[in-house]
């Protein structure tokens, strides 16, 4: 099966709220509202949902993902999906700095 142009997905984790406790999270997310949900944002030619399993299987994870990822959060991401590379690459930054924007701490690659 060949995939077309418009293969790519932005997701949102919500992480544990444990994971402020991370020095390297909490340096990162200064000021952030502690009473919000934190999230990790990202991109991906998988769906979310297998990408998901492999962030939590360990493979080609993010640390943040894989031990403090809880669950997706599709009302975040969903009406952006599918788009092209080049739009996804944008979205993630921009999703992740209008979360950021509203107090939540967020990991983004």
């Amino acid at each position: 099966m060949v995939k077309g142009k418009d293969h790519y997905y932005i997701y949102v984790i919500e992480l544990s709220p444990a994971v402020v406790k991370n020095k390297r999270f909490a340096k990162e997310n200064r000021g952030f509202n502690p009473f919000l949900p934190c999230y990790y944002v990202g991109m991906t030619g998988l769906t979310p949902e297998e990408r998901f399993e492999n962030h939590k299987k360990g493979y080609k994870s993010n640390y943040f993902v894989h031990k403090y990822g809880m669950r997706l959060v599709p009302k975040i991401y969903s009406r952006y999906n599918p788009m092209s590379y080049k739009k996804a690459a944008e979205r993630e930054v921009l999703l992740a700095n209008a979360l950021r924007h509203r107090g939540h701490g967020v990991w983004q690659n």
